[in-house]
C-alpha cells in the first residue's frame, strides 16, 4: 500500500559506494550494488535516517514522498532469511569452503624452495569472510586479523608482520554484503572466544566501512574485544595504527 511518508533518498552522483551507511540501517534496507548504495525495498526503510550521519559524501537525505508503507513484520522476515542464508553459505558445496588447518612451515604451506625464508604464514583455509563458518575450529581463542582485500596486495610484509600467529579473514567492504559481514562477525565474537582483533584497511574511502561493521558486530555480540586499526597507503606504507 502506497502512502505519503518520509523515506531515504540516495544521490547516485554523490555516492562513492563506501558502504558506511549499510551497517547503520538496522532494517537491512540498504545494500551496495554495482558500487553504489541502493534501497532493497521501500517497505524495509523506516525513514528515521539512522544511516544519514554515516555518509561521508552527503549522498543520503530524508524526503517525503509516496512510497510503500513501512512493514516491520516484512523486515523481521527479511532479516531472518538473510541470517539463515549467511549461516548456510559455507555448506553450499563449494570446494573452496572446505576447512583446512596448516602446520607452520609444512611443505604444503610453502610458496618457495625448502631453503627459502619466505614460508607462508597462512595457518588455515578458507579466508574469505563469507566462507568462514563462525564455528570454524581455527577461530577458537584466535588473535583475529580482519584484512581488506586490497591491503593484502599493497602491504609488502604481509606474512611476517601481519599474518604470523594470527587467524585471517578478508573481504571487500564495498562490493560484499555489509549486513552479512555484521552477522558473521557477531556470531564469531559471540561464540569463538576471540582474544583480540587487528583490522587492516586501505586509505581509500570504500575501506572505511569495514571497521564500522566490526564495531557494530562487537556491540551486537556484547563482547569487549580489544581492537587495533591499521591504515595502509596505496603505496604499501602504514599511515596510522590505533
Amino acid at each position: 500500500m502506497k502512502i505519503t511518508r518520509k523515506i531515504i533518498e540516495i544521490d547516485e552522483e554523490l555516492c562513492d559506494g563506501c558502504g558506511q551507511c549499510v551497517p547503520s540501517c538496522a532494517e537491512g534496507a540498504l545494500q551496495i550494488v554495482d558500487g553504489k548504495a541502493r534501497m532493497v525495498a521501500e517497505k524495509y526503510c523506516d525513514g528515521l535516517g539512522a544511516c544519514l550521519g554515516e555518509c561521508p559524501t552527503g549522498a543520503l537525505k530524508i524526503i517525503e514522498r509516496e512510497a510503500d508503507e513501512f512493514d516491520e513484520q516484512a523486515v523481521e522476515a527479511y532479516l531472518d532469511e538473510r541470517e539463515k542464508e549467511s549461516a548456510a553459505a559455507p555448506a553450499a558445496g563449494c570446494p573452496s569452503a572446505g576447512i583446512q588447518i596448516f602446520a607452520p612451515g609444512a611443505p604444503e604451506n610453502r610458496m618457495a624452495p625448502p631453503d627459502s625464508d619466505t614460508d607462508s604464514a597462512l595457518s588455515h583455509w578458507p579466508v574469505q569472510i563469507r566462507l568462514v563458518p563462525p564455528n570454524a575450529p581455527f577461530l577458537k581463542g584466535a588473535d583475529l586479523l580482519v584484512l581488506a582485500d586490497c591491503a593484502a596486495v599493497a602491504y609488502p610484509a604481509l606474512h611476517p608482520e601481519l599474518l604470523k600467529d594470527r587467524v585471517v579473514v578478508m573481504g571487500c567492504p564495498k562490493f560484499d554484503d555489509a549486513e552479512e559481514y555484521v552477522q558473521r562477525f557477531t556470531a564469531m565474537f559471540k561464540h569463538a572466544g576471540i582474544r583480540r582483533i587487528t583490522n587492516v584497511i586501505m586509505e581509500v574511502p570504500c575501506c572505511s566501512g569495514l571497521p564500522m561493521m566490526i564495531k557494530k558486530a562487537l556491540a551486537a555480540s556484547g563482547q569487549a574485544i580489544p581492537m587495533t586499526e591499521i591504515v595502509i597507503s596505496t603505496r604499501g606504507k602504514v599511515l596510522s595504527e590505533h
